[in-house]
């Protein structure tokens, strides 16, 4: 057969544009420059710019190594047993009512994303009772990009709600709570529990309670996102404040839960869905529907760095290491934040940057414009996002001077 008389596809399909966030990454590695630095990617670095292996995982690394009871079996399709009661603890409370009642249903997941994915995907087919249309979700503006395919990819109606204030670089509070006002009985709210993703910018503690209030008197579903616990501020329970505050008012609520920045376990992808409903029976039913769904997309989570995840929460010793290690890599994100401050007021930068250092987590936005973003990376060789989040991780003694100074010679020219 001729190539002019093979038939036509049957697939009607186009290319899709690149992820934007890999094809920053791309074209920093592509850039022959000695000079060139990168703040795009969500990956804790060293202060020499290298990923960094958790000195309490290589220790598990080498048990789980040694251990001639380990195989290769399938886990059960909700997960390793050890690791799922364990999560659910250090991110609810070890004391919480809900895991005392039993009103728990947690399901080990494929990192954050699966989380969020088998999250949306079960509130799809059973949406919220009090919910009188179309289910919809309402995320941050802006969010995590991934949030909005996440929820559209499994039919689910998104919308937004304000929530960065481009004139302070702070939280947009009014807005965010006039949206919630404003939203249907049974609505989804997508919540960040700290480290907002990618503004750096969390509620306050009261912020929280009016959020929380609003939710609970407009019948509306909390959804946590929770990928950055200790990570943040390299306290837990801090961290948790947020969706513990939620489950002491009652609250029935979803929590995605991610182990990739807290353990450096990127590539394991280890997570967590939680599900807290309101009795005992329910719980049971949930988590019997989420292993239904979870057969038909994984079947089994991958094993590895549950057991990585599940030897640490679970030995007092080990978790001992482990806050210690967060401790140090939440310390040096804050002592790059206030270098970079210190540095734009020393040289003067127009404009002002106390959100810098007001911000909390990895993420930082910096409050450069497109243009900006554009100018800095032809010239300066300074990889970010458009919008002009930069993760703070990138920045080392090495190169915050010449980061900063990129900075501000854009600001001043752009």
């Amino acid at each position: 057969m001729s190539p002019s008389a093979l038939p036509s596809s049957v697939f009607d399909v186009t290319v899709a544009p690149p992820d934007a966030l890999f094809g920053v990454l791309a074209a920093y590695k592509a850039d022959p420059s000695s000079q060139k630095v990168d703040v795009s990617v969500g990956a804790y670095r060293d202060n020499s710019g290298k990923p960094w292996v958790l000195p309490v995982v290589k220790k598990v690394d080498a048990i789980l190594k040694d251990d001639p009871t380990l195989d290769h079996e399938y886990l059960p399709i909700t997960g390793l047993p050890d690791f799922t009661s364990s999560s659910s603890r250090l991110v609810l409370g070890a004391t919480a009512d809900a895991i005392k009642n039993d009103l728990v249903a947690s399901v080990q997941t494929i990192s954050g994303t699966g989380a969020n994915h088998l999250g949306a995907l079960f509130l799809s087919r059973h949406p919220p009772t009090t919910s009188a249309g179309p289910t919809t979700v309402y995320i941050s503006n802006p969010t995590w990009p991934n949030h909005k395919q996440i929820f559209s990819n499994v039919g689910i109606t998104v919308r937004e709600y304000p929530y960065f204030d481009p004139k302070t670089l702070g939280l947009d509070i009014n807005g965010f709570l006039g949206a919630l006002e404003s939203a249907e009985p049974g609505s989804i709210i997508l919540l960040h529990a700290c480290a907002h993703n990618p503004t750096g910018v969390d509620p306050t503690q009261d912020q929280w309670k009016q959020i929380a209030d609003v939710i609970i008197r407009k019948k509306l579903f909390p959804f946590f996102d929770c990928a950055y616990q200790g990570f943040a501020s390299g306290d837990l329970d801090r961290d948790a404040w947020a969706v513990r505050y939620f489950l002491s008012k009652g609250v029935e609520l979803l929590v995605c839960q991610s182990f990739a920045k807290n353990f450096g376990l990127y590539g394991e992808r280890a997570g967590a869905l939680h599900v807290i409903s309101a009795t005992k029976e329910i719980s049971i039913a949930v988590k019997s529907q989420l292993a239904v769904l979870q057969r038909s997309e994984i079947s089994n989570p991958p094993a590895y760095g549950a057991r990585i995840v599940a030897k640490v929460l679970n030995d007092p010793a080990l978790f001992e290491e482990w806050t210690e290690d967060l401790k140090r890599m939440s310390g040096r994100i804050q002592e790059m934040r206030k270098a970079l401050y210190d540095k734009l007021v020393e040289l003067g930068t127009p404009g002002t940057w106390n959100h810098i250092i007001d911000q909390i987590g990895m993420f930082s936005f910096t409050g450069l414009t497109p243009a900006q973003v554009s100018m800095i990376t032809k010239e300066y060789h300074v990889y970010l996002t458009s919008n002009g989040r930069i993760s703070m991780a990138g920045l080392n003694s090495n190169n915050i001077d010449y980061f900063a100074k990129a900075v501000d010679s854009v600001v001043r020219t752009a």
